[in-house]
């Protein structure tokens, strides 16, 4: 056994991470499941919208994917920003402004207006999944960072399925209530909810574990020690410490190229999936735009028992093993879904689609983890999700185009499963390599 995980064992209480998880989680999940809500809300009001503006499919996910040039220009200086000023402050700050705009967003009466909304969001937006990442390894040490990454990456499905039934009731009532149409009150009110939960960000999130109230004196240095030791453990194994060097490093890229597969399946089916299961609506029956945004939370929940059950089993295993077996089901469920000839069995496929795309998702931050600290943590996490946020702008872009073109989502998905399966090629090659380093460590 490693000292950093006798450290682990014998200073820090079991209660203690326990404490913490308790007091951490649930903001940090707060303002996630605000993210990718405010994110993922333009799948939810495609159909009324494109029909109210004029917009195609190509137009829908062109624009889905400005979101995230913001994300790749923006989130390593982000990061960089939270590390200096506290992620109390920085992400209240990116969370108030990209709730303002949010709610501007329901101006919109133009495609042109709408491009302009979705770029300034992704702007305002950028920094925040990579922020909560690096915060994370300010709290938990490489033990407990397993489960603290499993409970974050289950707020993707619980956005989406707390998302879906808030969309069909705004888009169902929000004229008569608001008195504007249901998909420009759903910008109105996610971007009204947004700011509520940036003042309690403010008001409750500590930046570390000495400025956390709640904490005794011992509890708090009892972590603190346990993070230095482990920084200095993996310092001496050829840990990356430094800015640059994590922003050059092949080892860092290769990760950013397996996330940017991880996240290509995920974002054409948050942005596209009640659309598609409207297409479907003769095998399912009507299926208007309310009904195919709650039939669209369905594979959402799997996704919670799917990530919920691996991790049980994921601890006993590599990271890279945990990471490529879900990957392969991912890809997997893209491949059926396109054979489906009902909509019954097209949501089964894609609910085997994106439990496997989040369960991965969940398991693959153990990997970079191993092998950054301090500046090159802040920067290295960025940059992998900042490249792997090209799959924001591409996919759903893509996706649309080839529905456009050839008027269904067959060969987009089989796009998306091939690109998922290179991503699987990467992670058992430079993956394995990487995780060398965590075997010394262990």
């Amino acid at each position: 056994m490693s000292s950093t995980a006798a450290i682990t064992k014998d200073v820090v209480a079991p209660r203690t991470w326990r404490k913490v998880g308790l007091r951490i989680t649930p903001l940090i999940g707060l303002a996630y499941v605000a993210s990718f809500t405010d994110r993922a809300n333009l799948g939810y009001i495609a159909a009324p919208m494109s029909r109210d503006l004029g917009l195609t499919s190509q137009q829908i996910g062109l624009a889905a994917g400005l979101f995230f040039i913001g994300y790749i220009l923006v989130e390593v200086p982000s990061n960089m920003m939270l590390r200096r000023f506290g992620a109390r402050i920085w992400i209240a700050r990116i969370m108030i402004t990209w709730g303002l705009i949010t709610a501007a967003t329901s101006l919109v009466n133009s495609a042109a207006g709408l491009f302009v909304a979705r770029l300034l969001l992704g702007f305002a937006e950028a920094g925040l999944g990579a922020g909560i990442l690096l915060y994370l390894t300010f709290w938990f040490p490489r033990r407990q960072r397993s489960w603290a990454l499993s409970l974050f990456i289950l707020m993707t499905p619980i956005s989406a399925i707390i998302g879906s039934p808030l969309a069909a009731a705004v888009l169902e009532w929000g004229q008569n209530i608001l008195g504007i149409s249901g998909w420009r009150a759903l910008f109105l009110v996610e971007g009204a909810l947004t700011v509520v939960v940036s003042v309690l960000i403010f008001c409750l999130l500590p930046n570390r574990p000495r400025d956390a109230r709640w904490l005794d004196d011992q509890e708090k240095n009892a972590i603190e020690t346990t993070l230095a030791a482990e920084a200095a453990e993996h310092c001496a194994h050829g840990a990356l410490t430094g800015l640059r060097e994590a922003l050059v490093s092949p080892r860092v890229w290769a990760m950013a190229v397996t996330w940017f597969s991880i996240a290509f399946g995920l974002y054409p089916l948050a942005y596209f999936l009640p659309t598609m299961i409207a297409s479907m609506r003769n095998s399912i029956g009507p299926a208007g735009d309310v009904s195919s945004v709650l039939l669209s939370a369905i594979p959402w929940a799997a996704s919670v028992v799917a990530l919920l059950a691996w991790a049980r089993f994921a601890g006993r295993t590599t990271a890279v093993t945990a990471t490529v077996v879900p990957m392969i089901f991912g890809a997997t469920g893209l491949v059926l879904a396109t054979f489906a000839n009902s909509g019954t069995l097209f949501v089964l496929a894609v609910c085997l689609s994106v439990a496997g795309i989040i369960t991965a998702m969940g398991q693959f931050w153990r990997i970079p983890a191993i092998g950054l600290t301090g500046a090159a943590a802040a920067s290295g996490i960025a940059l992998i999700n900042s490249v792997s946020n090209l799959s924001g702008f591409v996919g759903p872009y893509i996706t649309g185009y080839i529905k456009t073109a050839t008027g269904n989502f067959t060969y987009a998905l089989l796009a998306i499963a091939i690109i998922m399966a290179g991503g699987i090629v990467v992670l058992l090659t430079t993956g394995r390599r990487m995780e060398s380093l965590d075997g010394r460590l262990s």
